[in-house]
């Protein structure tokens, strides 16, 4: 049975467009269609696929406005933001297409044999789960090194941006990739269990929350499936005394603000030593004041809205809730139509939720320490182990501290940001697995030991 889901404009609350679901049928057709069309794609040359890439980005590049304004207009991002994840994308297809070849080449490996090396084959059919909140940049971070590896890929993306899900399918068949290679489905996640189930499926990928991302380890796991999730963050921002605010704090307010705050990697605890806390503060809730809510298309707006009601009522929920425990808000802190406003929160502390939780929302904590040992202790205070930033002119001192924080990411006068060039996941509560680089296009290949005697 079918069922319908609509794309709504989070601005102007209207609805986008309606899709049917597809059914248990066409969802073992388009199985079976993936599976097929493996046994001849992952003999393609890689030089061909590499072309194939060329060919999306090119297309990619050409239609950005056009995609930019189908992001926009399903989650809320303003315009510019999404040109910005469209170049991204772009970036990140240029990077594979020249690297790729050598990321693929067999490692050759000196033993006793005539001839002993590594080879890295495809694994067949990978299920994607992708996130709204950078509705091409996840998908492409996926699927783009996954393919060019020799896999097929089937994607779910979240239903309220549907309308990107399908364009990013039309968009790989444009670029003349073979029918089934890039398969995209509207479904619900009870269908997503039986595809999971599927003997076509070799491996998932899913970026989404810690809650999706434990119920799909546990599927994977009964099922003898490797899975990649990268899930939700609490990351630190620390700002020593030395920090150079003057240099910085624009990156400092981006780290927090960008996408509304919907962004797993932002900085979510702003941990400040005590000489530069008043500064900080003063300079951090100048720069937020001036952060320009309005419709996401036009050109001046700096902020949208949050994707929806439900996102609206969370973070209100989860300031509120801290508020009763003690701390303090100094900027916002409140809903504003469909946008929240930016946010700042002190005398943050355990227990409360901006200090526990993820917050998907512009909601920045700040949490006073005493000394840059405090703030190790603070950072380290979380499930979450996504990244850390370190904002500091005595580089070797941070250098030395990169250890002392179990996460996925440690950066030094920069936002924790993801780059092709670089592999990025998570630890503890964020998942597991790597995307992007190297890292990324190996985790779903089968490294095979070849042995010639």
């Amino acid at each position: 049975m079918k069922n319908k889901i609509a794309s709504i404009n989070p601005f102007t609350n209207k609805e986008i467009k309606q899709y049917s679901t597809y059914t248990n049928k066409d969802l073992n057709q388009i199985l079976e269609q993936s599976d097929s069309t493996f046994q001849d794609w992952k003999y393609v040359s890689i030089s061909d696929r590499v072309e194939l890439l060329n060919s999306l980005s090119e297309l990619l590049n050409d239609k950005k406005e056009t995609y930019a304004k189908l992001i926009t207009e399903e989650m809320g991002k303003p315009l510019s933001q999404s040109i910005a994840e469209i170049d991204k994308c772009v970036w990140l297809c240029d990077f594979y297409a020249k690297n790729g070849e050598q990321f693929l080449s067999d490692e050759l490996i000196k033993t006793e044999a005539q001839e002993s090396f590594v080879s890295y084959d495809p694994l067949g059919c990978i299920l994607g789960v992708m996130p709204w909140n950078y509705p091409f940049w996840q998908v492409f971070r996926f699927a783009i090194p996954t393919t060019l590896a020799g896999n097929t890929v089937i994607v779910k993306h979240a239903s309220s941006v549907t309308g990107c899900s399908l364009a990013i399918e039309s968009l790989f068949k444009e670029a003349g990739y073979p029918d089934f290679v890039y398969q995209a489905v509207v479904a619900d996640h009870k269908s997503i269990e039986s595809m999971v189930e599927s003997d076509i499926v070799k491996a998932i990928s899913l970026t989404g929350s810690e809650k999706a991302g434990k119920e799909m380890a546990v599927l994977a796991a009964k099922n003898l499936k490797k899975c990649v999730l990268e899930l939700g963050g609490n990351n630190a921002c620390i700002l020593l005394d030395d920090a150079d605010l003057d240099t910085h704090i624009d990156t400092i307010v981006n780290a927090r603000m960008q996408n509304a705050g919907q962004s797993c990697i932002a900085a979510k605890r702003f941990i400040v030593t005590e000489g530069i806390y008043d500064r900080f503060l003063e300079e951090f809730k100048k720069k937020s004041e001036k952060i320009k809510l309005g419709n996401p298309m036009d050109d001046d707006t700096d902020m949208g809205p949050l994707v929806n009601e439900k996102a609206l009522k969370t973070a209100e929920k989860q300031v509120k809730e801290s508020v009763k425990q003690g701390a303090k808000v100094v900027l916002g802190g409140k809903i504003s139509q469909s946008f929240f406003e930016p946010t700042i929160v002190t005398n943050v502390k355990p227990g409360m939720p901006i200090y526990d939780e993820e917050t998907f929302a512009p909601v920045a904590a700040i949490i006073k320490v005493k000394d840059l040992e405090e703030a190790i202790e603070i950072a380290s205070d979380t499930k979450y182990g996504l990244g850390t930033m370190m904002f500091t002119k005595d580089i070797e001192t941070a250098r030395k501290r990169i250890g002392d924080i179990n996460d996925g990411a440690f950066f030094i006068n920069e936002l924790v940001k993801s780059d092709p060039r670089l592999p990025f996941g998570g630890t503890k509560n964020s998942g597991y697995g790597r995307e992007l680089s190297r890292e990324g296009i190996h985790e779903f290949v089968n490294k095979k030991t070849v042995y010639i005697k």
